[in-house]
């Protein structure tokens, strides 16, 4: 489980159901690769989850974006918490 702080003013960055600018926000772009990327190595994996991230200006640590590619490795579910501020 991670845990991100997250501005009110930017959470269309991660949020797929927001209003945002975000084209593709996070949300949807981590959904999209647990259901294409399930059963593949995390080197694989990682790399497509910080361009999203660095993408969407979120600032994920590296361990933070591994735990979310072992997660989409074994089909898991991935908790995050976010703190609105």
């Amino acid at each position: 489980m991670g845990e991100i702080n997250v501005s009110s003013r930017h959470l269309g960055r991660l949020l797929a159901d927001s209003t945002g600018p975000q084209n593709r926000p996070y949300q949807m772009v981590f959904a999209e690769l647990a259901d294409s990327h399930r059963g593949r190595p995390v080197a694989e994996i990682l790399p497509l989850l910080r361009r999203a991230a660095d993408e969407a200006l979120l600032g994920f640590t590296g361990a933070d974006l591994r735990e979310q590619a072992e997660a989409i490795r074994g089909g898991e579910r991935y908790v995050l918490r976010i703190r609105v501020t």
